[in-house]
């Protein structure tokens, strides 16, 4: 009884041990079993971007959660915010929001480490099976991070293949750069986006170099849904233009009575911008040429080439490059730029480009070089201010009153750039960049006196002289009997557009009549000790923005649009918006200017504007004063410092 006891515990033993060892295999197999049903995407391509500074490196999708693993990158000692509102739709419309942050705190400031590199985790809900795509959102508010077709099928998104009817354009390597055509007419831009989705930002801005108004020209480029989209305008003579979308920025030209066609390939476009996917194999081009000159746009696009005489690949090599030029006479400096040249000349010689592509590289060159000597007194100034630290006022009045010596003679070296003078030259982006160039230098120096025997100097000089009929319409000046008469002698394209421009303008004119917002002020008899008491006393108690500035003043003009959305943002505030000018602002220019800057308006006269300028050490245009409602002036600055410092100062002056 006692054996047949033993043997009947020992049975019972064994089989409990049997029964948990089913049970620790069950367990593990069900464990086995959830790890194994967890989908890992590693890096997963994408079609766009709002900003590259976040890219998803890791999407981790369990049965009960998905984490999507972030790296950031940006400025160092800069934040970059996660919004509580932020979502993953999947391609079937459905929408999952953030749960948490890990390693982040939704809505909170996250700081970026010296590196300029972080990680961090977001979780959502659990996201199906049969799910092949994913977009990532904030929300529709300014600068929302937002990142279009997250591929979760890495395999199948691989397999690209490019539409049939799209045209890839093959480079002729004999191809030579044609003459330019003069002739006042339409040019025509049709482009499509691959791999477009409706719900992606369907609107793109158009820019390019206008080198009769002298300034950057806006246009605006409306996407249909099936990612086609079209716009014409009229030009004079070929145009280097950009299109910037939210997610891409596209450089191609444009020419009278032709039409130029481009096709985006996302695919390809998102993999250059990623920080993490640039050594992954290419998706075919970026952008497919078809049109005008498509063999040598597409090989510009396909073969870029810069050149750095001073710059670096980031702002702090730019400083170190800099700061070498410290103590440098502008000869030095000078034949520092210049020794470059053949270096530079070499590289493009050995390319496999065309001849067409060649000479438009070579102009570039030429015109960055040019550039460069032309900012001789500009760097070499720098290079002291940055070598001794000099800040804010200090550096401000080194800049405003020291005297770079540049020697008789100092810019002839630039006759010898022969692409820059050519008629050809306006194939290059930069071309508007030599009537700049010139205009610094002075049009009675040598250096165009020297050109009188140049062959492209007809050409040269037509279009400088169109510039100064066109920047005098810019600057809301109809045109006159002379400079009819002037326009007469050149051929008919400058006479059409130029008439087009004074049509354009004598109507803006009118409607400006009617326009309303604006106030124009007397200054009255006062001393020039009490001008500016004066002018602000109307407005006591009141938070006000005093901006100096000049109707001529590129980055004036430029601060006045950005700010737009601020005032309209602030418009229940207690803020006045004054603005003072002198009399290099010519009356009828000034009077055009200002019903669409919306405001209190002083134009002082030259004594008035100097003795401004002597008193507040205001070192250029525009500058800025913040003043709170007691009269004190409680922030300054010469440079526009961007619409969130302006935002915070106004708001600071207001809450005192």
């Amino acid at each position: 009884e006692i054996g047949s006891g033993l043997v009947g515990s020992e049975m019972c033993i064994r089989d409990s041990m049997k029964r948990f060892a089913l049970m620790i295999s069950l367990l593990v197999s069900i464990l086995c079993m959830a790890q194994a049903k967890d989908r890992i995407v590693e890096r997963p391509p994408f079609l766009a971007q709002s900003s590259s500074s976040i890219e998803v490196d890791k999407i981790v999708m369990s049965d009960t959660v998905t984490t999507v693993y972030i790296k950031a990158f940006y400025r160092p000692k800069y934040w970059i915010k996660i919004a509580t509102g932020s979502v993953l739709k999947d391609n079937n419309g459905n929408l999952y929001p953030v749960r948490k942050g890990i390693g982040i705190t939704l809505d909170k400031e996250f700081w970026m480490p010296e590196s300029g590199e972080a990680e961090f985790q977001l979780t959502f809900p659990p996201i199906p099976q049969n799910v092949t795509c994913l977009d990532f959102s904030e929300g529709d508010f300014e600068g929302a991070y937002k990142i279009w077709g997250i591929q979760l099928d890495k395999k199948t998104f691989s397999k690209f293949r490019l539409p049939k009817d799209v045209t890839v354009t093959k480079a002729d390597h004999k191809t030579t750069l044609p003459e330019p055509v003069v002739k006042y007419a339409k040019a025509v831009l049709k482009g499509r986006i691959l791999d477009y989705q409706k719900g992606m930002p369907n609107k793109g801005s158009l820019y390019f170099q206008d080198v009769i108004r002298d300034e950057a020209q806006e246009g605006k480029i409306r996407i249909q849904d099936d990612g086609t989209f079209y716009h014409e305008m009229n030009v004079f003579m070929v145009t280097p233009c950009m299109i910037r979308f939210p997610f891409g920025a596209v450089s191609y030209l444009l020419a009278p009575g032709e039409t130029t066609s481009i096709v985006i390939n996302l695919r390809e476009n998102a993999r250059k911008q990623s920080h993490l996917r640039q050594t992954e194999k290419p998706y075919g081009k970026e952008i497919y040429y078809g049109g005008y000159l498509a063999g040598v746009q597409q090989e510009l696009a396909d073969h870029p080439m810069s050149f750095s005489f001073i710059e670096g690949n980031s702002y702090e090599e730019y400083q170190q490059q800099i700061k070498k030029l410290n103590g440098k006479t502008a000869e030095e400096y000078k034949a520092q730029i210049l020794a470059r040249l053949p270096e530079f000349r070499k590289q493009i010689t050995q390319s496999k480009g065309s001849p067409a592509y060649k000479e438009i590289i070579n102009t570039d060159l030429e015109l960055s070089a040019a550039l460069k000597i032309i900012e001789t007194e500009r760097n070499l100034k720098l290079a002291h201010i940055m070598t001794n630290g000099l800040e804010g006022e200090k550096a401000n009045k080194y800049y405003a009153e020291t005297k770079i010596d540049i020697p008789q003679g100092y810019y002839e070296s630039l006759q010898d750039f022969t692409y820059i003078l050519s008629p050809k030259a306006c194939y290059n982006s930069r071309y508007p960049i030599l009537f700049d160039i010139i205009r610094r230098i002075g049009i009675d120096d040598k250096i165009l006196k020297s050109l009188s025997n140049h062959t492209a100097t007809g050409y040269l000089i037509q279009n400088l002289k169109a510039q100064i009929i066109g920047v005098s319409m810019r600057d809301l000046n109809p045109l006159n009997d002379e400079q009819k008469s002037e326009l007469a002698t050149m051929p008919a394209a400058y006479n059409e557009m130029a008439l087009a421009m004074n049509n354009d303008l004598l109507k803006q004119i009118e409607i400006n009549k009617k326009k309303t917002g604006f106030t124009v002020n007397e200054t009255g008899e006062v001393s020039n000790e009490d001008l500016f008491p004066s002018i602000i006393s109307k407005f006591r108690g009141h938070t006000l923005l005093v901006d100096f500035w000049a109707t001529w003043c590129g980055p004036c003009r430029s601060a006045n649009k950005q700010i737009l959305p601020m005032k309209k943002e602030l418009k229940d505030k207690d803020i006045i918006y004054l603005y003072i000018t002198g009399e290099t602002s010519p009356l009828g220019t000034w009077r055009n200017m200002i019903p669409d800057i919306h405001g209190e308006h002083f134009r002082v006269t030259d004594e008035q504007w100097s003795y401004l300028r002597e008193k507040f050490s205001i070192r250029g245009v525009p500058t800025y004063f913040v003043i709170d409602k007691e009269g004190n002036i409680t922030y300054k600055q010469t440079g526009f410092p961007g619409v969130d410092t302006m935002k915070e100062q106004l708001m600071k002056a207001l809450e005192k």
